[in-house]
């Protein structure tokens, strides 16, 4: 059996979704068919062909594209829409019907009647179908509404009806198309074609090839102002990239020989030339692309809530209105009345608004967050996060830069002292030297020769320069060497309060001074965890394995609520463990490699840097694309949004209709009031859910 994907058109009824996937699913030749509403992509296990699966989705116009197939949606203006045509012209009739009860009230019922029929076939169509087999959805009910209404007589609100339901249709596709539109957006990013070069007898010549015909080693053209097609490694040329398409970071990263670069990121200024490292399909675009497609698939809780609640809501609904259709008649006799009252009913209780109510949020938040660089894996997730109390965090590479940098110099010879400390380093393999040796280059330091360098076990270092001997090491050890003043070790007990580890520098008899090295705190992390607190979340705590001291010294500076350090792996999952056991939901914030003990265990685990790592796009739940922590806030702050938003979604749809079918109890209710009612709470709950559209950073 094989396994093909297709992307659809035209669907936009989440009940019309489930039935074309349930008619899929009676193709004798398909084993295994999954619709996925939100992404509007269908995947099929088995053999069915596109004429057949288009067959199934006939009933509402449903088009089937395969999945890999680049296709330009043609827009069609709204005027050149079928059913907005036969809408205006159920609209023109209905006009046409109130006139005549003006001037020739026999005629209204006949004009009524074209406008219900222009206006309704695509509803009768579907309904007289659905009724055949026993399926009731909202164009069944609406089509045993309109009936039956013009059975007794009501051919003016039954025409008013069906103009309405065509509007309420177009409007809710405009809508859930607006929806996916971030899908759409992130599938376009990259370009379909590229420029392959190629070598033929010592002749260069530029192929414009499909990225589907493109192999890892090919060398592929990038031209200043064009996309990346590909991801890949430079070769050659120098040039500044803009990578928001990707990572959501809007400051143009530069990129030289040996540089990673992804496909759909802006080339700007300069000509490169990239060594494919990826296949189409395994592309950091292609990836975040499924992962948010899958992400928009997979249910919520309220999601699965509003399911479960809706299979009982509907035939509850059919029973009260055949109830209100039967009962009261029986004692009043007015058996018009109560028929049309029950038709209402129908009409009005309609789960469209509440079966909606949550997936059109997801997706649109979702979306939303893969535009801003934020990777969010499934509803479950998105809930999750705006559900925590606690923040874990790790340290290094997290809160700070995760390389160390020299943050002092206590010396009266500046650069005496980073001219000999270099020299040594160069030989050296402990990890402060790279530092040292950085630091020295930003300085402009010009770096002389060593001879007979010496590593000293658990000591340091030391060399001759210049035919002087230095030693660079801790302090303890240059103090037996040279003579130190009290001062210097007062200086030295600061520092190492702070965190901070030193190097002590001597050259021949004379002491130099002391550089200072500390992993650096990311200048945001501070802002970030205030902004953190400022949302609700109680606690932030800091988990390390770096010693007390150094982890006091940091926390006291970024206002962490807890520090524990000295851990190892297993002890930061035993953390995270006694942090759910305190405030049920917490999230964990790593690198995504390291840390994936205590990811895992969190209700959310959070990785840094997903551009380009693997590792962190499939484990972690949620990823910051940009390595751009300054985006954790903005991801709490959409998901207790989109929380929001679903909760205020199933009151607006229960509370419209709860108040339209109280209006039975007097008998006021009318199929006017039934239909705006029902295209009212889908109106509402969808424009709702696009609110998150807007929600920046």
């Amino acid at each position: 059996m094989t396994t093909q994907q297709y992307r659809l058109q035209n669907l936009s009824c989440a009940n019309c979704a489930a039935k074309f996937e349930k008619n899929i699913q009676q193709l004798q030749t398909v084993e295994e068919v999954k619709l996925n509403f939100g992404a509007a992509k269908l995947t099929v296990t088995g053999e069915a062909t596109i004429e057949e699966l288009e067959q199934a989705g006939a009933f509402d116009n449903i088009k089937v594209v395969p999945a890999k197939t680049r296709v330009i949606e043609q827009a069609v203006p709204f005027y050149k829409r079928r059913e907005n045509i036969l809408a205006f012209i159920a609209l023109v009739f209905v006009i046409i019907g109130y006139s005549a009860t003006v001037w020739g009230e026999q005629y209204a019922p006949y004009l009524f009647a074209v406008a219900i029929v222009v206006g309704g076939i695509d509803i009768f169509k579907v309904g007289f179908q659905n009724l055949v087999k026993f399926q009731f959805d909202m164009k069944t009910l609406m089509t045993i509404a309109i009936i039956g209404a013009a059975i007794i007589g009501e051919w003016e609100e039954a025409a008013i009806v069906v103009f309405l339901f065509a509007i309420s249709e177009a409007l809710e596709a405009y809508s859930m198309n607006k929806a996916r539109q971030s899908i759409r957006q992130l599938m376009d990013i990259a370009p379909a074609t590229a420029l392959k070069k190629s070598i033929h007898s010592d002749h260069t010549h530029e192929l414009e090839v499909p990225t589907e015909d493109l192999q890892i080693g090919d060398i592929i053209i990038i031209k200043p102002g064009s996309k990346i097609a590909m991801d890949g490694r430079v070769v050659s040329g120098r040039s500044t990239v803009n990578e928001a398409s990707i990572t959501g970071e809007p400051i143009p990263a530069l990129k030289e020989v040996g540089a990673d670069v992804f496909a759909g990121t802006l080339n700007e200024e300069g000509a490169l030339e990239v060594e494919v490292t990826k296949h189409v399909d395994d592309t950091t675009i292609a990836k975040i692309i499924h992962l948010v497609e899958e992400a928009q698939e997979e249910k919520a809780p309220s999601q699965k809530f509003v399911d479960r609640f809706a299979k009982v809501y509907t035939p509850l609904i059919m029973l009260v209105a055949l109830a209100v259709a039967m009962i009261p008649p029986m004692f009043t006799g007015d058996w018009q009345h109560w028929i049309y009252q029950g038709l209402a009913v129908l009409v009005v209780g309609c789960p469209c608004a509440l079966v909606i109510s949550t997936p059109v949020a997801i997706v649109t938040a979702i979306g939303n967050a893969a535009k801003h660089g934020v990777l969010i894996k499934g509803g479950v997730y998105l809930e999750a996060l705006g559900h925590v109390k606690a923040i874990a965090f790790d340290k290094t590479g997290t809160l700070t830069k995760g390389t160390p940098a020299v943050t002092n110099l206590y010396t009266h010879h500046e650069t005496r002292l980073l001219e000999v400390v270099s020299a040594v380093e160069t030989k050296s393999q402990h990890p402060l030297a790279r530092a040292i040796l950085d630091y020295a280059f930003t300085q402009k330091v010009t770096v002389p020769s060593v001879t007979d360098f010496e590593s000293v076990t658990g000591k340091g270092a030391k060399g001759f320069v210049n035919g002087n001997v230095v030693y660079a090491g801790s302090l303890a050890w240059v103090s037996t060497l040279v003579d130190i003043q009290p001062e210097v070790f007062e200086q030295a007990k600061v520092y190492e309060e702070q965190g901070k580890s030193l190097v002590a520098v001597s050259e021949g008899n004379v002491f130099l001074g002391l550089l200072a090295i500390a992993d650096e705190v990311r200048d945001e992390s501070k802002a970030i965890l205030q902004q953190l607190h400022a949302l609700g979340i109680e606690e932030t705590v800091m988990l390390t394995g770096d010693g007390q001291r150094t982890a006091n010294a940091i926390a006291s500076t970024l206002g962490v609520t807890n520090v524990q350090a000295s851990l190892l792996p297993d002890e930061k999952l035993a953390a995270i463990q006694q942090l759910q056991q305190k405030h049920g939901g917490v999230a964990m914030i790593g690198d995504g490699v390291n840390d994936a003990p205590a990811l895992a265990a969190s209700t959310v685990g959070i990785a840094m840097g997903g551009a380009g790592t693997d590792t962190a796009l499939e484990t972690a739940d949620l990823a910051l694309m940009s390595d751009d922590l300054t985006k954790l806030p903005y991801a709490v702050k959409l998901s207790r949004k989109t929380l929001r938003i679903i909760q205020q979604n199933i009151v607006f749809a229960l509370s419209l209709k709860l108040l339209a079918l109280l209006l039975v109890i007097p008998g006021w209710l009318t199929l006017w009031i039934a239909i705006f009612a029902d295209i009212g709470a889908t109106l509402l709950v969808v424009f709702n859910s696009l609110r998150l559209m807007r929600l920046d950073k």
